[in-house]
């Protein structure tokens, strides 16, 4: 099976096996940014306790921009690599600051995807995963954010060269889905990187897509049932 037609029958199989998909309302660009910026190496409890308790410490984005640099880092604690990511937070607000004359992203909204991608690359911090969460998620952009799930699971079923590194799959991946999937496709192979297709022991005999994975062939050597 073709690479581009693996990933539409992946797609649709998730759908019938998920549906689609519910996230979050969507937060604003700023915040989606930032959000996501304390996501990095952490769990989505840590990121949304290190948010709400940025955001209850300091109301405003400006409050946050100005404040100490030890009295942010105290607040996102919680998210781990605080000392890293506090700075970064500050850099980043001072920086759209600078650019824009206020802490608003909304502009970003007026801009087609690949020129909104390459102006919040253009922050020490934000990498092609970030960029992309926020194109998606806040903006109704055409963007395939991959973490590690999706790494995993890509990798295994054969999406994508085992040896690719995450940031050529962003753009790898975002050429065989279709578009209009990227929404879905993203969140339910994370669902089923969490559920079942796990680093360690992989609950090879409940994927649904176990019949198209070369991992399952390479394990099962072809001897298990494949429905």
């Amino acid at each position: 099976m073709q690479e581009m037609e693996l990933a539409r029958t992946v797609h649709h199989r998730l759908l019938d096996h998920y549906g689609y998909p519910a996230w979050r309302n969507p937060l604003p660009p700023l915040n989606e940014l930032i959000s996501t910026i304390l996501s990095q190496n952490t769990n989505d409890t840590n990121r949304d306790r290190a948010f709400f308790q940025l955001r209850e410490r300091f109301p405003t984005w400006e409050a946050v921009r100005d404040a100490d640099e030890d009295d942010v880092i105290d607040a996102i604690r919680t998210a781990g690599l605080a000392n890293q990511k506090g700075p970064r937070i500050q850099n980043v607000l001072k920086r759209i600051t600078e650019d824009q004359g206020a802490l608003d992203l909304e502009f970003l909204r007026e801009l087609d995807v690949d020129k909104a991608r390459d102006w919040l690359l253009q922050f020490k911090g934000v990498g092609p995963k970030t960029a992309a969460i926020v194109l998606l998620f806040s903006l109704d952009k055409y963007a395939f954010p991959v973490d590690t799930h999706i790494m995993r699971v890509s990798g295994r079923i054969g999406l994508r060269p085992l040896s690719m590194n995450a940031e050529k799959a962003h753009e790898y991946l975002e050429g065989l889905f279709p578009p209009d999937a990227y929404y879905a496709a993203h969140l339910n192979i994370i669902r089923l990187g969490r559920e079942i297709c796990q680093a360690r022991r992989p609950n090879c005999p409940r994927c649904p897509l176990r019949n198209l994975c070369n991992y399952y062939a390479a394990e099962f050597d072809g001897h298990a049932e494949i429905a």
